[in-house]
């Protein structure tokens, strides 16, 4: 694959065509794989296609920390290997749907990064150009969701040509400063 200082030397209609075929290349890699998958930041999930009339008890399935193993007992396996990140054990399920799908749900250890891949040795997407759901403030932890509250507000402010939160906090204790001494004169001060 090209370096990064390559890429951004191209003309703009250059880097379009070199994504074009990124982008073909990465989904005929993805669509010869046995199994179709997505991910959000926090989950991966896993569709694996399996012969019509399949039962639970018929499928040899095996979930690990940092491995996953699919198939039908006594037959070769569908798919096997080492998973590219590690999940969280006690989350990650698999279920059978319509006896000719398996479903498989990962939950991401780490909660912060995309997946280049399933499994270690399989082709990897290129998670630079993934392109994210937008998520609801009520996704968020609480913290963050006060961060992006308040940088929401005080964006909202300054659009209206008023005072920010911050900037409303400084007003507030001066006034709480004058009232406790009246006998200063601030006629002239500049507050910054």
């Amino acid at each position: 694959m090209s370096s990064e200082n390559d890429y951004d030397k191209l003309t703009k209609e250059e880097r379009e065509a070199r994504d074009k075929a990124d982008r073909e290349r990465e989904e005929a890699e993805q669509a010869a794989l046995p199994y179709k998958w997505k991910q959000e930041l926090g989950e991966v999930d896993i569709t694996v296609p399996v012969p019509k009339g399949t039962r639970a008890r018929d499928l040899a399935v095996v979930i690990q920390k940092k491995k996953l193993s699919v198939g039908l007992k006594g037959q070769e396996k569908i798919m096997e290997g080492e998973l590219c990140r590690e999940i969280k054990l006690e989350d990650s399920t698999w279920t059978l749907e319509d006896q000719q799908s398996l479903l498989i749900h990962l939950e991401k250890l780490n909660k912060q990064q995309w997946w280049d891949n399933i499994l270690t040795h399989h082709p990897k997407i290129d998670t630079r150009k993934i392109q994210p759901e937008n998520s609801k403030l009520s996704d968020l932890d609480g913290e963050t969701r006060g961060m992006v509250e308040k940088m929401m507000f005080d964006n909202q402010q300054k659009q209206m040509g008023k005072p920010t939160s911050d900037e409303l906090k400084k007003m507030e204790a001066l006034k709480k400063f004058q009232a406790a001494h009246p006998e200063l004169d601030f006629s002239n001060a500049k507050i910054s």
